[in-house]
């Protein structure tokens, strides 16, 4: 297009409609058929982050929605770059993050165009929402509404907007509508029924063990507190989701996270319990193990939406509908204090000193157990991190950091996919500026976007990554071996990512000794960062996970 600077065009007033919901941050790549719309939201003040893959925007921006609160937004150009969301899209939906997608779409101009493509349906086959905009009018009110959408149904919405379209002149006096902010309806906190009260009490009385289980539900609802001042009334412990991992960071019964991921210390509580209660979880498989981890306890769930039957499997036994905080609070209005039985002192420091995993491997070649890596940067990270934790073997290990709050760690895995932990660091950093983000990841799941190290030392991102180095894929190699086949598949050598690092123009580091783990990060931390130091561990530890799935 030839563009006159005289007139106004409909993607200005697309850029301008996104610019008026609060957006603050955008991540892109751009293409012929976005790269208008883009640059002018820039010019309006939004940060643009260009990525290097479309994949990576999108994953970006769920790191960003998870930490901020707020509706996560990205850019693509169609065809292609819609397509290349694919993995990214049901992830989102899965962990319900709202996102905003601005895609193109082909022109309607042309007979033939050879990007063109049906996008609808590869959107709505992931469980996302597509809306496609076809009457430049309604562009501004359509990218209103996508916006209402994705915060209500808490999920996806791709906009699809043909670009010859875009790039028309706009009708004079193209006004915006009314942001979706104003449009929200109001929300107060949903107190719990009172029969459904005193039946969670009734049942809460009839169980002598309590564990309560806090979810992401509990932790938006600031539910923290009255969960851990129940579980002192009852006598009980407390334990979370592995996304709410932290929560009760600092209370001395906490048995940090129940499910697949769960300490020695925590699956036998959780075998010994009678009663869990989760407050504000989905009651996902993974939280109880596939039901494995407390087979002989009931469950009663504290939710705004309570649910009996969860992905193919009865998950409750009874429920309480019910903002997570009001819920918790009502039953301690109504439950008198137990004296101690189940928490002693003995089981405090059971679970303060134990490790999570006491399996015992023989390390000849040098590496590292990761479990003692995990120690050591549990130790020597500032408090004030925050932290990643991507999927894959050495995923479960991250997961035990104690001393750590949830309001500093991030974990997104509904859709089991390797390769996003890099671009979920992006999004935190973004979200967070102010704070170094620290990503734990695999070797295999790092090499798959390994082209983000330089979007993030092109755009100064806080990023300290840590690559956790076997050699191979670590959840593959360890259920071949299992079932006694060939692991040459799964192995492709240790990469030299300090060499790596260095080659986009980062500061890599190769950590062989972990007693210089802590001078090591107080010189990146002085730094600013970003960097990305390769750490070489063992490819004989096996996650716990594994070992109980694979004998």
């Amino acid at each position: 297009m030839s563009r006159d600077p005289e007139k106004r065009y409909w993607y200005e007033v697309i850029a301008e409609a996104v610019r008026a919901e609060g957006v603050t941050d955008c991540f892109a790549l751009l293409g012929d058929a976005n790269m208008h719309m883009a640059t002018h939201l820039d010019a309006l003040g939004t940060r643009m982050i260009h990525v290097r893959h479309e994949h990576c925007a999108v994953a970006a921006a769920m790191g960003y929605a998870r930490k901020t609160g707020r509706t996560g937004v990205a850019t693509v150009t169609c065809g292609p770059g819609l397509t290349q969301l694919m993995t990214a899209l049901p992830a989102a939906v899965r962990a319900r993050i709202p996102l905003v997608v601005v895609a193109g779409e082909a022109p309607l101009t042309k007979p033939w165009y050879n990007q063109g493509i049906e996008q609808a349906p590869f959107v709505e086959a992931a469980g996302a929402a597509y809306r496609s905009l076809h009457h430049p009018p309604r562009f501004a009110a359509g990218i209103r509404d996508a916006f209402l959408q994705a915060k209500t149904e808490r999920r996806p919405v791709i906009v699809g907007i043909p670009f010859d379209l875009a790039e028309s002149v706009a009708d004079d006096g193209a006004a915006l509508p009314a942001p979706s902010a104003e449009l929200m309806p109001a929300s107060t906190p949903l107190p719990p029924d009172e029969g459904e009260i005193a039946a969670a009490c009734a049942m809460i009385d009839a169980a002598d063990r309590i564990i309560i289980m806090g979810g992401l539900g509990a932790a938006a609802a600031g539910a923290a507190p009255a969960c851990a001042a129940l579980a002192d009334r009852l006598d009980g412990l407390l334990a979370t989701t592995l996304p709410a991992r932290g929560l009760f960071h600092d209370h001395p019964f906490n048995l940090n996270v129940a499910g697949g991921f769960s300490s020695e210390i925590a699956r036998e509580c959780f075998t010994a319990t009678d009663l869990v209660i989760a407050v504000g979880g989905s009651l996902a498989s993974h939280n109880s193990d596939a039901g494995k981890l407390w087979q002989k306890a009931k469950l009663l769930q504290i939710d705004i939406a309570p649910s009996t039957m969860v992905q193919g499997r009865r998950a409750a036994d009874a429920g309480m509908r019910a903002d997570a905080r009001l819920g918790v609070e009502a039953l301690l209005a109504r439950l008198d204090q137990r004296p101690p039985h189940w928490r002693t002192e003995a089981l405090a420091s059971d679970i303060r000193t134990r490790p999570f995993d006491s399996t015992r491997f023989e390390i000849t070649d040098g590496t590292h157990d990761p479990r003692d890596v995990v120690a050591a940067l549990e130790a020597a990270l500032p408090q004030g991190s925050q932290l990643v934790n991507s999927s894959g073997h050495c995923s479960c290990f991250f997961a035990h950091m104690p001393s750590r709050p949830q309001s500093h760690f991030l974990t997104i895995r509904e859709f089991g996919a390797i390769g996003n932990g890099i671009s979920f660091a992006m999004g935190v950093a973004a979200a967070r500026p102010d704070e170094p983000v620290v990503l734990f990841d695999g070797d295999g799941s790092l090499l798959m976007h390994v082209q983000e190290l330089e979007t993030i030392r092109r755009h100064g991102l806080r990023v300290i990554i840590f690559a956790i180095n076997d050699g191979a894929y670590g959840s593959e190699i360890h259920k071949l071996r299992a079932d006694g086949l060939a692991d040459d598949g799964a192995v492709f050598g240790r990469p030299d990512f300090a060499a790596i690092a260095s080659g986009f123009g980062l500061a890599g580091h190769r950590l062989d000794d972990l007693a210089a783990l802590p001078d090591l990060i107080e010189t990146i931390m002085a730094s600013g960062g970003p960097a990305v130091i390769d750490v070489p561990v063992s490819d004989q530890v096996i996650s716990p996970v594994i070992q109980r799935s694979h004998g």
